[in-house]
């Protein structure tokens, strides 16, 4: 066999940056062989300036929403962008196919080879046909009125079963509530028993009203049902924030992945972390600046030792489908968070979140995980003119 030698200014496994010059070794098809001292290589290695890293994975991402690209105004908060959302979900079906294949060789170029993505229809299923990159396909319910929960399960469960087919591997998807604030007790009750051994994902607290309406029944949560005439009779506020609410709900999957967590404070966080040891907390940072125009306390995440990865949202409330320029984002606005600190959120954790540690995440032995080059680094930290290179 042939192989491939790359030596580049860093290397970054998917856990740690080599302080000394390292050669990765690789077949041609990206196969992982090795990382070796310079001495130790050989000859024919090729030397490239920039950080050799794995391929990125995005943990959360609505495929099915790429036609919204630059639609949807900003800033207008998470209610109006719901409303705006549904106002323009009428577009014809070959428009739709062609921003997904897009958007999909779009995060292919900017080094993502795997996806969790939100699946609320069967649209995504003919670009994941072609294979190009791993999915975890989220179904994802939303039923609010009681009344609701039946057909919502029953939907969902052919859903799921049209992916399944597709995929052929159970592992990779799974039912799913939406939010607390659009789940009921009913169609929860249905959904708990296929939580059992399944990796679950729920927005949580992506707005400050999210928990204000779990708090006090009030606020732009309940304005918002008001508007689309929705009764809010049977809902028993229960007087806490909405993560002491639905946590419990979630005891029975193996893992769990709360997404945005813009208005978590630190008792949210330490509670989710004393709940299960295979909790994620997946970081959407220009979704939050999109919607909400805020940014979660990530500090306060990687001060209290959370297990982080990233997402990007969908083009209805971001500008790219981008890990690169997650991480650019968090980098602006919280400069003491160092880019050995966040690739692992951008690779082998988004790996074990989505359960494709055995292939992806990082350079060990065997794995094929993509291999991607970080080109215009400053001392090797992420800069604004920073760029990505598929080598792999």
């Amino acid at each position: 066999m042939s192989y491939r030698k790359l030596k580049a200014d860093y290397l970054f496994d998917g856990h740690k940056i080599y302080e000394e010059a390292a050669v990765l070794i690789c077949g041609q098809d990206g196969t992982l062989e090795a990382i070796v001292g310079e001495k130790e290589a050989g000859g024919d290695v090729e030397e490239i300036s920039g950080m050799l890293s794995p391929g990125f994975i995005n943990s959360h991402c609505h495929l099915e929403l790429s036609h919204l690209k630059g639609l949807i105004p900003e800033k207008q908060g998470l209610v109006n962008f719901v409303f705006s959302v549904v106002n323009h979900r009428n577009l014809s079906g070959e428009l739709k196919l062609q921003a997904m294949i897009t958007a999909e060789s779009d995060m292919l170029r900017s080094g993502i080879v795997a996806v969790g993505d939100i699946c609320n229809t069967s649209d995504s299923l003919i670009p994941k046909a072609a294979k190009r990159m791993a999915y975890f396909n989220f179904i994802e319910l939303f039923g609010w009125l009681p009344a609701q929960a039946t057909a919502r399960f029953e939907a969902g469960e052919k859903l799921i079963a049209l992916f399944s087919k597709q995929e052929q591997n159970e592992d990779h998807q799974s039912l799913n509530p939406h939010a607390p604030y659009s789940v009921s007790d009913e169609l929860w009750n249905l959904l708990a028993p296929r939580f059992r051994g399944k990796t679950i994902t729920i927005h949580n607290q992506e707005s400050a009203a999210e928990n204000e309406f779990f708090e006090s029944g009030k606020g732009d949560l309940s304005r918002m049902y008001t508007l689309m005439n929705i009764d809010t009779r049977h809902f028993k506020v229960p007087g806490t924030r909405s993560l002491p609410y639905y946590l419990p709900k979630l005891k029975t999957a193996s893992k769990i992945l709360l997404v945005h967590n813009s208005f978590m404070k630190e008792a949210d966080m330490m509670q989710a972390r004393s709940f299960s040891d295979n909790l994620f907390f997946c970081l959407c940072p220009n979704a939050n600046r999109y919607i909400e125009d805020c940014l979660p306390d990530i500090p306060l995440f990687v001060k209290n030792k959370c297990q982080i990865v990233l997402g990007t949202d969908s083009l209805a409330s971001n500008h790219q489908l981008s890990i690169l320029e997650e991480m650019k984002t968090i980098k602006k606005n919280f400069p003491s968070i160092t880019l050995s600190q966040m690739l692992p959120w951008a690779t082998s954790n988004g790996a074990r979140a989505l359960g494709f540690e055995e292939k992806l995440g990082d350079f060990s032995r065997g794995k094929k995980p993509g291999i991607v080059l970080l080109e215009n680094l400053a001392n090797g930290e992420l800069v604004e003119t920073t760029t990505i290179k598929r080598i792999l």
